[in-house]
């Protein structure tokens, strides 16, 4: 007998949940890394295939979460993120010397949390959501204690992200003031006629908490240290699934609730994305630190992405989705390459660019990787960052956001000088200095194979984009209420 349509739709979530008690229950009777990492992935495989299983329901809506094209493509980029880090975490965790069960338990709550905010439709659960997803990230980054710079991450973001919630909740109960409504939809119904000062206040302070999240300037500071301080499969979570849930739900934000789209928000936002593309590049510029320049990177990315709150129509919703696809993958393939590096050997993160001088002469095919992820953020053609490149600015001039368009331009023409100098690096002949390798089978390892593939999809879909243009048109024609 089929599944209820209601069942189908809550499957990814419940298997999710399920997956978090069996290891909550095996950690308990007995610890064993391998069997632990074993049922990780086998639970959040079944996810992302009940995920896509998912998409034959839409749209259906719950009085707290609603199931629609924009959810959908975000559960499957939650979970194939949570999927990649934890077989990286596998390998990264090999040499630790303390118990390393718990970071995968961390990381199923995560995502658990991710998958509820994707498809918040009520204020309660996109708090829920936002702070299931948050909590366990404090673990995640300080998991690595015996490091000064991952304890400072992760105090550094538990104290930033408690001040974000409480600009978000401020937000929440101005918005319910006004309104008296607490479900999106009702929230919207409520202010047609106009959001007042307490409605603008409380859009504001929600825009100040999320934009937290983003990272986006001016609430970015966080970024390159917390990127650079956390254990490297945490950094990619963040820089990934954590950031993919946020953006959906402001994209969902912005879309249904008129607040939003106010011309004193829509100004700001306007400010914001620019400020971003700019800041995020022009600091990157000076890093000698690759996790850093990661994070900077990701200011100027989400700076990009902005465009599309900005405008909110149209093509705004399916050129988000190109983008999210776009960057997941070339996210995961440098980061992954960072941790297959630290991995070789105890001690801190091989952050530091110079460890990665002449790493073409030791491991070609992992340099091609970095190569190419690196190139992918850059934009260039025959990646799959040249085709989100291409949409936002094709969406920037159909809208007339002349200022924005040349943001992008500039933003990746700058850009280009510090991911080319990653890429120069890589094969610059070795120096005296000491340097970190990867393990020498890291291809015949699950984390290779999987920074491999992340590489192997960022060349298919700069290619033949065809598929990925066609899930995220399907994904922004299907917008629940």
């Amino acid at each position: 007998m089929p599944l209820p349509k209601l069942a189908v739709a809550y499957l990814p979530l419940i298997l999710v949940g399920a997956t978090a008690i069996t290891l909550m229950l095996g950690i308990a009777w007995r610890r064993q890394h391998h069997v632990t990492v074993a049922v990780s992935v086998m639970g959040l495989g079944l996810a992302l295939a009940a995920q896509i299983m998912a998409w034959r329901v839409v749209p259906l809506t719950t009085p707290l979460l609603a199931f629609d094209g924009p959810a959908m493509l975000g559960g499957i980029l939650v979970l194939a993120s949570t999927l990649a880090c934890a077989v990286l975490a596998h390998a990264y965790f090999e040499t630790f010397q303390n118990a390393r069960e718990e970071f995968y338990l961390l990381l199923l709550c995560s995502a658990a949390g991710g998958l509820v905010l994707v498809a918040s439709r009520h204020l309660a659960s996109l708090f829920l959501g936002l702070e299931l997803l948050s909590m366990p990230l404090y673990g995640m980054l300080a998991y690595a204690f015996h490091e000064r710079r991952s304890l400072e991450a992760g105090i550094k973001y538990l104290i930033l992200s408690a001040a974000a919630s409480a600009f978000l909740l401020f937000g929440m109960a101005l918005l319910y003031a006004q309104t008296g409504e607490l479900e999106l939809s009702a929230l919207m119904a409520s202010m047609v006629r106009g959001s007042g000062a307490w409605g603008l206040a409380g859009a504001g302070l929600m825009l100040a908490g999320l934009g937290f999240k983003l990272s986006v300037v001016p609430f970015h500071l966080w970024t390159p240290d917390v990127y650079e301080g956390g254990p490297g499969p945490a950094a990619t979570f963040l820089a990934t699934a954590s950031k993919v849930a946020v953006f959906i739900l402001m994209l969902r934000l912005v879309l249904s609730a008129p607040a939003f789209q106010g011309e004193w928000l829509h100004a700001v936002l306007w400010v914001l994305a620019l400020a971003s593309m700019l800041v995020g590049n022009l600091l990157a510029l000076t890093q000698s630190n690759l996790k850093r320049l990661l994070g900077y990177s990701s200011i100027a990315h989400f700076g990009y992405m902005l465009l599309v709150l900005v405008v909110a129509d149209g093509l705004a919703a399916e050129t988000g989705g190109v983008y999210l696809i776009t960057y997941v993958p070339a996210t995961l393939a440098a980061f992954g390459v960072v941790i297959l590096v630290s991995s070789a050997t105890e001690g801190r993160d091989a952050g530091a660019l110079h460890y990665y001088r002449g790493l073409f002469w030791r491991r070609p095919y992992l340099t091609a990787v970095m190569t190419i992820a690196m190139l992918s953020l850059a934009g260039i053609p025959a990646t799959a960052g040249f085709i989100g490149k291409f949409y936002l600015i094709a969406l920037g001039v159909e809208a007339h956001q002349w200022w924005l368009v040349v943001g992008i331009i500039a933003g990746s023409a700058i850009s280009l000088y510090y991911y080319l100098r990653v890429i120069v690096t890589l094969f610059l002949a070795e120096p005296g200095m000491y340097r970190r390798d990867a393990s020498p089978d890291w291809a015949a390892r699950a984390a290779g194979l999987v920074v491999l593939g992340a590489a192997v999809l960022v060349i298919m879909l700069g290619l033949y984009p065809a598929p990925m243009i066609a899930l995220a048109h399907a994904a922004g024609g299907v917008i629940a209420p």
